[in-house]
């Protein structure tokens, strides 16, 4: 089988992607940051994990005991969009340079990798009633949005320049077992201390295609074939919006300890937040990377597994 890179194999999405790359067989190496001891990179299928910024030389280094990769899996970069209206630089540094970098070391050391890079629907933007297909107009949101849109730029750039192989793999609101922020991990933290009343921020009515990561990653490790000069864009998604009110309703559903709750919603949006995000996904269904997880089955995993957290000795 291949040797495969992930960058930020370390990450949520990352840690899924080298599980399940690994138990195809492929060795996976991953580089991002963060100490990683190698009993547990091992753990999640990373047979080698190097912590450092993704330079050239670095990436030099990774060739060394295994040579140079089959195809390179870019999910390093910015990952909040709330971080990224706050600190825009460190998030075009994270996103918008290690691309580059990436990108120009392939050109010199091994222009036949194929790369998979992982985006955002936030390079849609704002304004969107209806699913949203690949080739819709690009209008991004928010700094996190922009530099998302940088990075399938470059893609764009060195497979016109240079011929390099790359597809685009842009993904909606993907959440499951590891994911520890944003709103799942906030509601189920407030429901742990036994909270009777809860405010979110917006409306509740934002709409937005929740995709489980495990749907995600068997779709990414699947797009390496599509892969080309020409550098093909799918949405990664169900298809399906879910009003953000229904997702945190499903979530006190699923915690069976709970009831009564309160769930109540502020009504002010957070900047770069667009209200309906939801992917027109037949080019992906197409290929055979159809997302078929529901949102209950998804939603029900994920709270097994919060619970599990605090079940386990410590």
């Amino acid at each position: 089988m291949a040797t495969l890179w992930i960058t930020g194999a370390r990450g949520f999405i990352g840690r899924h992607l080298a599980l399940e790359l690994s138990d195809q067989g492929h060795d996976v190496v991953g580089i991002g940051h963060g100490a990683w001891p190698s009993s547990e990179a091992r753990r999640s299928g990373v047979c080698h994990w190097l912590n450092a910024e993704i330079t050239g030389s670095n990436l030099s280094s990774l060739c060394t005991p295994r040579g140079c990769p089959a195809a390179v899996y870019h999910l390093a970069g910015g990952s909040s969009v709330g971080a990224a209206v706050d600190r825009p630089s460190e998030d075009f540094g994270r996103t918008v340079k290690t691309t580059m970098e990436l990108f120009d070391w392939l050109r010199r050391e091994s222009p036949s990798t194929k790369v998979i890079a992982v985006s955002s629907a936030a390079v849609y933007g704002a304004g969107h009633v209806a699913a949203i297909s690949e080739t819709a107009e690009l209008r991004p949101h928010s700094p996190y949005g922009y530099h998302k849109l940088m990075m399938e730029m470059i893609c764009r750039s060195y497979g016109a320049s240079f011929g390099l192989q790359s597809a685009v793999a842009r993904l909606f609101s993907v959440y499951g077992r590891g994911l520890k922020k944003q709103l799942l991990w906030d509601l189920c933290t407030k429901l742990a201390t036994a909270t009777r009343a809860v405010e979110l921020d917006g409306s509740g009515d934002e709409l937005r295609d929740w995709t489980d990561v495990r749907d995600v990653t068997k779709a990414l490790a699947e797009l390496p074939r599509w892969a080309a000069s020409s550098v093909p864009t799918l949405n990664i998604a169900t298809g399906i919006g879910t009003r953000v009110r229904d997702i945190a309703e499903g979530i006190i559903a699923s915690w069976s300890a709970v009831d009564q709750v309160e769930l109540r919603f502020s009504g002010k949006a957070r900047p770069g937040d667009p209200f309906s995000l939801l992917a027109d996904s037949s080019q992906a269904n197409s290929k055979g990377m159809a997302c078929l997880t529901t949102v209950a089955d998804g939603l029900a995993d994920y709270v097994a597994w919060f619970r599990s957290l605090r079940e386990r000795p410590r």
